[in-house]
């Protein structure tokens, strides 16, 4: 019998173009062959077509349920709307408040994915652990990185975003945040920083 104190599990390995098709859990990210076949919108393990991509593509906030759903069906958003947020994230969620976060994340869609000229695209949103809970968001919600928002949100990667854009792509990451972090307050809580010992 292992000593199950020992036991720990290896982290799940998953990337953007990761999928389970068993599990009903996708990846649309489409590769050069599938866009030379105009077979853009397929899942590119199994060929299934799931979502609308021109209600998706409208970018409307009173379908955003629709949206929600329809990321929910690709592995790796799947999987960031599922996963436990770290405690260092949720801490500083909550010192921030929903007002402070509001601020955070606009500066952050700005500057990580605002721009269509990012050298580091695809690698300017660190996975889950980064003790961001904003990270978190934007991989649930296909805002984190241009290659991820052309495929799910119909952005061109050579076009900077427009100030609407921006305020639509915040306003996705804010719906994520109240919905992973339903206590958080408006104003922010404060919240003694643990200092470890060296």
């Amino acid at each position: 019998m292992p000593n199950l104190e020992k036991l720990t599990l290896a982290p799940l390995k998953i990337t953007c173009t990761s999928s389970d098709c068993d599990s009903n859990l996708h990846c649309f990210r489409a590769t050069r062959k599938m866009k030379a076949a105009k077979q853009v919108g397929a899942c590119r393990t199994c060929g299934a077509k799931l979502v609308d991509w021109s209600r998706v593509h409208r970018m409307d906030l009173s379908d955003v349920s629709y949206t929600f759903e329809a990321l929910k069906f690709e592995l790796i958003r799947h999987h960031f709307w599922h996963v436990e947020i770290d405690e260092k994230a949720v801490l500083s969620a909550r010192r921030s408040g929903v007002s402070g976060l509001e601020e955070r994340v606009h500066r952050r869609i700005r500057s990580s994915v605002g721009s269509a000229d990012n050298p580091f695209d695809g690698r300017q949103t660190p996975m889950e652990g980064s003790g961001n809970p904003i990270h978190y968001a934007q991989h649930a919600t296909a805002t984190c990185c241009r290659k991820c928002m052309e495929y799910w949100h119909g952005i061109p990667q050579g076009d900077d975003l427009a100030e609407e854009e921006i305020e639509y792509f915040a306003e996705l990451v804010m719906m994520y945040l109240k919905e992973r972090l339903p206590n958080l307050t408006v104003e922010g809580e404060h919240i003694s920083r643990v200092r470890r010992d060296k």
